[in-house]
Protein backbone atom coordinates (compact mmCIF):
# COMPACT_ATOMS: atom_id res chain seq x y z
CA UNK A 1 0.00 0.00 0.00
CA UNK A 2 1.28 3.51 -0.99
CA UNK A 3 2.04 5.27 2.52
CA UNK A 4 -0.49 7.40 3.68
CA UNK A 5 1.89 9.95 5.52
CA UNK A 6 1.29 13.65 3.57
CA UNK A 7 4.86 13.85 3.96
CA UNK A 8 6.28 11.21 1.39
CA UNK A 9 6.86 12.50 -1.94
CA UNK A 10 4.10 11.77 -4.44
CA UNK A 11 6.34 12.44 -7.51
CA UNK A 12 10.61 11.27 -6.95
CA UNK A 13 13.25 10.49 -9.11
CA UNK A 14 15.51 7.51 -7.77
CA UNK A 15 18.96 6.25 -8.55
CA UNK A 16 21.46 3.70 -7.36
CA UNK A 17 24.78 5.00 -6.26
CA UNK A 18 26.82 4.62 -9.73
CA UNK A 19 29.72 1.90 -10.18
CA UNK A 20 32.33 1.10 -7.49
CA UNK A 21 35.40 -1.02 -7.06
CA UNK A 22 34.18 -2.69 -5.01
CA UNK A 23 31.03 -3.45 -7.56
CA UNK A 24 33.75 -4.46 -10.15
CA UNK A 25 35.21 -6.72 -7.49
CA UNK A 26 31.56 -8.45 -6.64
CA UNK A 27 32.10 -7.83 -2.93
CA UNK A 28 29.87 -6.88 -0.71
CA UNK A 29 29.56 -3.60 0.44
CA UNK A 30 25.94 -3.15 2.83
CA UNK A 31 27.60 -0.38 5.04
CA UNK A 32 31.22 -0.27 4.25
CA UNK A 33 32.17 1.56 1.43
CA UNK A 34 34.46 1.73 -1.48
CA UNK A 35 35.32 4.68 -4.31
CA UNK A 36 33.42 5.32 -7.35
CA UNK A 37 35.55 4.14 -10.64
CA UNK A 38 35.87 5.95 -13.10
CA UNK A 39 32.39 4.54 -15.44
CA UNK A 40 30.92 5.33 -12.14
CA UNK A 41 31.63 9.48 -11.91
CA UNK A 42 30.88 9.54 -15.85
CA UNK A 43 27.89 7.71 -15.16
CA UNK A 44 27.16 10.33 -12.07
CA UNK A 45 27.27 12.91 -14.29
CA UNK A 46 25.41 11.54 -17.47
CA UNK A 47 22.40 11.16 -14.77
CA UNK A 48 23.17 14.74 -14.10
CA UNK A 49 22.85 15.48 -17.42
CA UNK A 50 19.82 13.95 -17.85
CA UNK A 51 18.35 15.40 -14.75
CA UNK A 52 18.82 18.72 -16.24
CA UNK A 53 15.90 19.99 -16.88
CA UNK A 54 14.10 18.28 -14.14
CA UNK A 55 13.34 20.70 -12.09
CA UNK A 56 14.58 19.15 -9.28
CA UNK A 57 16.21 21.21 -6.17
CA UNK A 58 16.81 18.80 -3.17
CA UNK A 59 19.10 15.42 -3.72
CA UNK A 60 18.72 13.20 -0.78
CA UNK A 61 21.02 10.70 -0.18
CA UNK A 62 22.50 7.75 1.67
CA UNK A 63 25.24 9.25 3.71
CA UNK A 64 27.35 6.40 2.51
CA UNK A 65 30.43 7.49 0.47
CA UNK A 66 29.61 6.21 -2.76
CA UNK A 67 26.17 7.64 -2.67
CA UNK A 68 26.79 10.82 -1.46
CA UNK A 69 29.68 10.84 -3.85
CA UNK A 70 27.22 10.07 -6.62
CA UNK A 71 24.56 12.95 -5.54
CA UNK A 72 27.10 15.22 -5.11
CA UNK A 73 28.36 14.87 -9.10
CA UNK A 74 24.41 15.22 -9.78
CA UNK A 75 23.78 18.06 -7.57
CA UNK A 76 26.69 20.29 -8.92
CA UNK A 77 25.29 19.54 -12.36
CA UNK A 78 21.77 20.21 -11.90
CA UNK A 79 22.19 23.18 -9.38
CA UNK A 80 20.17 21.36 -6.47
CA UNK A 81 21.05 21.48 -2.57
CA UNK A 82 22.26 17.86 -1.11
CA UNK A 83 20.55 16.77 2.05
CA UNK A 84 22.15 13.34 3.81
CA UNK A 85 19.25 10.99 4.78
CA UNK A 86 20.77 8.31 7.47
CA UNK A 87 17.86 6.01 6.75
CA UNK A 88 18.81 5.75 3.06
CA UNK A 89 21.72 3.86 4.05
CA UNK A 90 22.01 0.50 2.70
CA UNK A 91 21.37 -2.60 4.43
CA UNK A 92 23.64 -3.46 7.03
CA UNK A 93 25.46 -6.90 5.71
CA UNK A 94 27.34 -7.32 9.24
CA UNK A 95 29.96 -10.55 9.00
CA UNK A 96 29.59 -10.37 4.95
CA UNK A 97 30.30 -7.20 4.73
CA UNK A 98 33.37 -6.96 1.99
CA UNK A 99 33.42 -10.45 0.95
CA UNK A 100 32.86 -11.80 -2.09
CA UNK A 101 30.40 -14.64 -2.95
CA UNK A 102 32.93 -17.64 -2.86
CA UNK A 103 34.37 -16.41 0.67
CA UNK A 104 30.97 -16.23 2.10
CA UNK A 105 29.87 -19.70 0.64
CA UNK A 106 33.56 -20.91 2.54
CA UNK A 107 32.57 -19.20 5.69
CA UNK A 108 29.01 -19.35 6.01
CA UNK A 109 28.51 -22.37 4.05
CA UNK A 110 24.43 -23.29 5.25
CA UNK A 111 23.76 -19.14 4.27
CA UNK A 112 22.58 -19.40 0.83
CA UNK A 113 20.10 -22.21 1.62
CA UNK A 114 18.65 -20.42 4.68
CA UNK A 115 18.22 -17.07 2.75
CA UNK A 116 16.75 -19.00 -0.39
CA UNK A 117 14.05 -19.97 2.54
CA UNK A 118 12.97 -16.90 3.83
CA UNK A 119 14.63 -13.99 1.98
CA UNK A 120 12.34 -11.40 3.11
CA UNK A 121 12.94 -12.19 7.15
CA UNK A 122 16.61 -14.00 7.02
CA UNK A 123 19.23 -11.26 8.43
CA UNK A 124 23.01 -11.10 7.46
CA UNK A 125 24.75 -12.46 10.25
CA UNK A 126 24.90 -9.42 12.75
CA UNK A 127 23.17 -7.17 9.95
CA UNK A 128 19.98 -6.95 8.63
CA UNK A 129 16.94 -8.80 7.17
CA UNK A 130 14.89 -6.60 4.47
CA UNK A 131 12.01 -6.89 6.96
CA UNK A 132 13.89 -4.79 9.61
CA UNK A 133 15.23 -2.61 6.65
CA UNK A 134 11.83 -1.57 5.35
CA UNK A 135 10.49 0.61 8.48
CA UNK A 136 13.91 2.70 7.48
CA UNK A 137 12.53 3.08 4.06
CA UNK A 138 9.47 4.46 5.08
CA UNK A 139 11.02 6.60 7.63
CA UNK A 140 13.63 7.76 4.63
CA UNK A 141 10.60 8.61 2.89
CA UNK A 142 8.45 10.75 4.88
CA UNK A 143 12.72 12.76 5.82
CA UNK A 144 13.14 13.58 2.26
CA UNK A 145 9.30 14.89 1.82
CA UNK A 146 9.94 17.32 5.20
CA UNK A 147 13.23 18.35 3.54
CA UNK A 148 12.74 18.82 -0.15
CA UNK A 149 11.98 21.24 -2.44
CA UNK A 150 9.66 20.25 -5.27
CA UNK A 151 10.33 17.07 -6.77
CA UNK A 152 13.12 15.16 -4.88
CA UNK A 153 15.97 12.82 -6.50
CA UNK A 154 16.48 10.17 -3.85
CA UNK A 155 20.20 8.54 -4.21
CA UNK A 156 20.67 5.01 -2.38
CA UNK A 157 21.55 1.12 -3.12
CA UNK A 158 20.17 -1.78 -4.83
CA UNK A 159 18.76 -3.33 -1.75
CA UNK A 160 17.63 -0.66 0.40
CA UNK A 161 15.86 0.66 -3.03
CA UNK A 162 13.42 -2.36 -3.72
CA UNK A 163 12.03 -1.31 0.26
CA UNK A 164 11.55 2.38 -1.21
CA UNK A 165 10.15 1.38 -4.58
CA UNK A 166 8.08 -1.32 -2.77
CA UNK A 167 6.32 1.19 -0.39
CA UNK A 168 5.66 4.10 -3.14
CA UNK A 169 4.40 1.27 -5.63
CA UNK A 170 2.25 -0.53 -3.03
CA UNK A 171 4.12 -4.23 -4.10
CA UNK A 172 4.30 -7.37 -2.34
CA UNK A 173 6.93 -8.98 -0.85
CA UNK A 174 7.99 -11.25 -4.12
CA UNK A 175 7.49 -8.68 -6.59
CA UNK A 176 9.58 -6.29 -4.76
CA UNK A 177 12.33 -8.59 -3.99
CA UNK A 178 12.68 -9.78 -7.92
CA UNK A 179 13.36 -5.59 -8.65
CA UNK A 180 16.71 -4.57 -9.85
CA UNK A 181 18.30 -1.39 -10.18
CA UNK A 182 21.44 -1.19 -12.86
CA UNK A 183 23.79 1.43 -12.35
CA UNK A 184 22.95 4.60 -14.10
CA UNK A 185 19.33 4.03 -14.52
CA UNK A 186 17.06 6.50 -13.07
CA UNK A 187 13.25 5.48 -12.31
CA UNK A 188 10.31 8.44 -12.00
CA UNK A 189 7.86 7.37 -9.79
CA UNK A 190 4.64 8.97 -9.61
CA UNK A 191 1.37 8.32 -7.95
CA UNK A 192 2.41 4.77 -7.42
CA UNK A 193 3.77 4.64 -11.23
CA UNK A 194 7.04 3.94 -12.31
CA UNK A 195 8.79 5.14 -15.70
CA UNK A 196 12.48 4.31 -16.43
CA UNK A 197 14.43 7.00 -17.48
Amino acid sequence: MIPQDRHVPEHLFLVRHAQTTWDLEHRLQGTLDSPLTPEGVAQAERIGARLAASNVRTVCTSPLGRSLRTASIIADRIGADVVEIPDLAELDHGAMSGLTRAEIDERFPTARQQRAENRYGWAFPGGESYAQARSRARRALSACGWASQGVPLLVGHEMLGRMLRAELRGLDVGTALSLRHPHGVVFEIEHGVETML
